[in-house]
């Protein structure tokens, strides 16, 4: 049976452009950036060309990027970095985030707030459709807000926030650094337009079809942050240790395809997901998650009343298809998807939910037989 892989949003197949950009990198002598010599000089030229490729694909001045270990690494440097600045500085930091971030976003931020009682942090709410309210943001601002962030889109439901209008209010009521984490929104729309307005921008490479443990925080204007892991000086003393010159070029090579491919890519998958939308829709109990809304032209986030999630995505393996109960971290779970629940879903219909997601390569077959393969799984389960 062959394997039909609806799960790009948990990781991207690689991409042969990816490959060959690399490939100079991932074998022989390569120099330390840092250094002084030949082979240094030729890889910190490498280094220096993916960080204004990586810039100039973001929309922020040449050179504002600081090479991370994932997009994780970055969402935390942007979070940590900004509030323990703050703090230095004011001797307190007010952090606001949204209810449906990523956990490495709110991870980070609690984690902060439980090690210091001079950090505190406010979740703003979404609506029924998991969008952000300007004003029900701008409510939660404070004279002490150091750092305000809002993902670009939503790696489980697709949903795309509006980060300019956010932004741009954000700005205008306080001083705070807007950080945005573009990572589930990188493989589908121009980044320059979706993140305008944001300070700082979250990337990782693999959801693009690039390497893992490879990413970026990119700085649309001067933002002042603290080192989180410090030793060295690279990155401009942003980020202590040697860089990864293949994983740094990789990143650029990936958000060069895309940037090329985007717009003829997201047609056709949007297509495609429209097709499996339609097709299962039918289903007993199937809802499509926040239809209403703008969405990521490849995610379709399903959810079936009074059904197990973990079931439903161990009979779609059993059947080759590749899917996932939400985001992949957590997929592996029993609690209900906090997003879900910040979305004010109902607890018997959020624990059945299934995450399919399509790519570059997804092809009309693939999407047959994940049809198949859900209307199979939906029908065992109820009749069980």
């Amino acid at each position: 049976m062959s394997s039909a892989y609806l799960d790009y949003a948990a990781s991207a197949p690689r991409r042969d452009d990816v490959y060959a950009a690399m490939e100079p990198w991932l074998h022989g002598v390569v120099g330390n950036p840092s250094g002084a010599h030949g082979e240094s000089r030729r890889a910190a030229r490498a280094l220096e060309e993916a960080r204004d490729e990586v810039a100039e694909l973001v929309g922020s001045p040449p050179g504002a990027v600081v090479f991370t270990g994932g997009g994780t690494e970055s969402c935390h440097l942007a979070i940590a970095g900004v509030t323990r600045e703050a703090v230095r500085r004011t001797g307190r930091a007010h952090v606001v985030v949204s209810a449906i971030e990523h956990h490495a976003v709110l991870d980070s931020a609690y984690a902060l707030a439980a090690q210091s009682e001079t950090v505190r942090v406010a979740q703003s709410p979404v609506g029924a459709d998991g969008v952000v309210d300007a004003d029900v943001l701008a409510g939660l601002l404070e004279a002490s807000t150091a750092l305000v962030s809002v993902m670009t889109a939503n790696n489980e439901t697709g949903v795309v926030e509006p980060i300019a209008q956010l932004a741009a209010r954000v700005h205008q009521e306080s001083a705070a650094v807007f950080h945005t984490d573009a990572v589930a929104a990188a493989p589908w729309l121009d980044l320059r337009t979706a993140t305008a307005g944001a300070d700082l921008v979250s990337l990782c490479a693999h959801k693009l079809g690039g390497p893992v443990n490879s990413g970026a925080l990119v700085l649309r204007r001067p933002v002042d942050l603290m080192a989180v892991s410090a030793g060295g000086g690279q990155e401009r003393g942003r980020r202590g240790g040697t860089v990864d010159v293949a994983a740094a070029v990789g990143l650029a090579a990936a958000l060069r395809v895309h940037d090329r491919e985007r717009q003829q890519v997201t047609d056709r998958v949007r297509g495609l997901r429209d097709r499996l939308e339609r097709a299962v829709a039918a289903l007993p109990g199937c809802q499509v998650t926040a239809a209403g809304v703008e969405r990521l032209a490849g995610t379709a986030h399903l959810t079936f009343a009074s059904l197990a999630a973990d079931e439903l995505v161990f009979l779609l393996d059993q059947a080759g298809v590749c899917a996932s109960a939400g985001a992949a971290c957590s997929s592996g779970a029993s609690a209900v998807s906090h997003v879900l629940v910040a979305m004010g879903m109902d607890p018997a219909r959020a624990g059945g939910s299934v995450r399919l997601t399509l790519g570059f390569a997804t092809t009309p077959a693939e999407v047959d037989q994940a049809v198949a393969a859900l209307g199979g799984a939906v029908h065992r389960l109820r009749a069980g």
